[in-house]
């Protein structure tokens, strides 16, 4: 029996990372991408209950900006991304800074503002429907304390609905934003802060001037990761305010949803996830652009 050439084992060990990650590669080609190619198309036929490939152009899409529904979910996602991104980012930051002063049982208490990151939006949405449910949750326990005049009824209030999603999502993603900081704090270069104690600087101004702006980059990774999962927020909605009371807390995700596979407007719900999709690459982009060409320069 002959053995295969030396040369042609060589070019198949040098081949074989690509030969490994080539079927992953098709998968997400065809899976991701294609779909992808195949909802933009839909978007812009007459597709209703089932997909129709006829063209129509870009009907749907003034379709889409003319439903009332729509633009309420527009406006609750600015809402929603610009609460939850600021205040995930400001308490994990602050987190991040009361960990670093080496307290006692630090792994214990990162463990636990850490913990709510592991558990789904689902979970989180339905913990948080019974604690703002006025006949059960805290606004009862108050009122049985004798506050009789005392109201928390969030989840039933149309302008306050939105801000329910932003107090739960926060309460699950700050803690993620405080590992991404602690991380980061203790990279930071110690002989620069010994130095700057050293000169009489507090440890306030050296956070301040020196360790926080020297962390700009995490910053910046946790807005991007915080803002993707923002415009992709659904279950979370689902789950506490179900979108209501009528679509008052409605986002995008979840138009697309009803839109798609409750009202039979397959054309009008792809219209608005190429939307969403132009929305996260327009974060997503500048963002990979600088990463990029920040490496091209080191």
């Amino acid at each position: 029996m002959t053995r295969p050439p030396v040369k042609f084992i060589d070019r198949i060990a040098r081949a074989l990372p690509q030969i490994v990650v080539a079927p992953g590669f098709a998968a997400i080609l065809y899976f991701v991408y294609g779909f992808i190619i195949w909802t933009g198309y839909i978007s812009l036929t007459k597709s209703k209950m089932l997909p129709n490939y006829t063209l129509i152009g870009t009907r749907p899409y003034e379709r889409l900006f003319q439903m009332d529904r729509w633009s309420v979910a527009i406006e609750n996602l600015f809402i929603f991304g610009f609460l939850f991104v600021f205040v995930s980012v400001v308490v994990g930051c602050l987190l991040a800074v009361l960990l670093d002063q080496k307290i006692r049982a630090e792994g214990f208490i990162r463990t636990i503002y850490l913990y709510p990151m592991a558990i789904s939006f689902i979970i989180t949405g339905t913990a948080w429907k019974w604690i703002m449910n006025p006949s059960l949750g805290l606004e009862k326990v108050i009122r049985d304390w004798g506050w009789e005049s005392f109201r928390f009824g969030w989840t039933v209030d149309n302008n306050l609905a939105i801000y329910a999603l932003v107090m739960a999502a926060v309460w699950q993603a700050s803690g993620f934003a405080m590992a991404l900081f602690l991380s980061a704090l203790r990279s930071v270069d110690q002989d620069i802060i010994k130095a700057a104690s050293l000169d009489g600087a507090s440890p306030w101004r050296i956070y301040l001037r020196i360790i926080l702006p020297s962390m700009r980059p995490v910053f910046m990774s946790a807005m991007v990761i915080l803002s993707h999962l923002a415009i992709k927020s659904f279950d979370l909605v689902v789950a506490l305010t179900g979108g209501g009371p009528g679509y008052a807390s409605t986002l995008p995700a979840n138009f697309m949803y009803e839109m798609t596979f409750r009202r039979n407007e397959i054309a009008v719900g792809a219209a608005s996830a190429m939307v969403m999709l132009a929305t996260v690459a327009a974060i997503m982009v500048p963002y990979l652009y600088s990463e990029l060409r920040g490496k091209k320069h080191v």
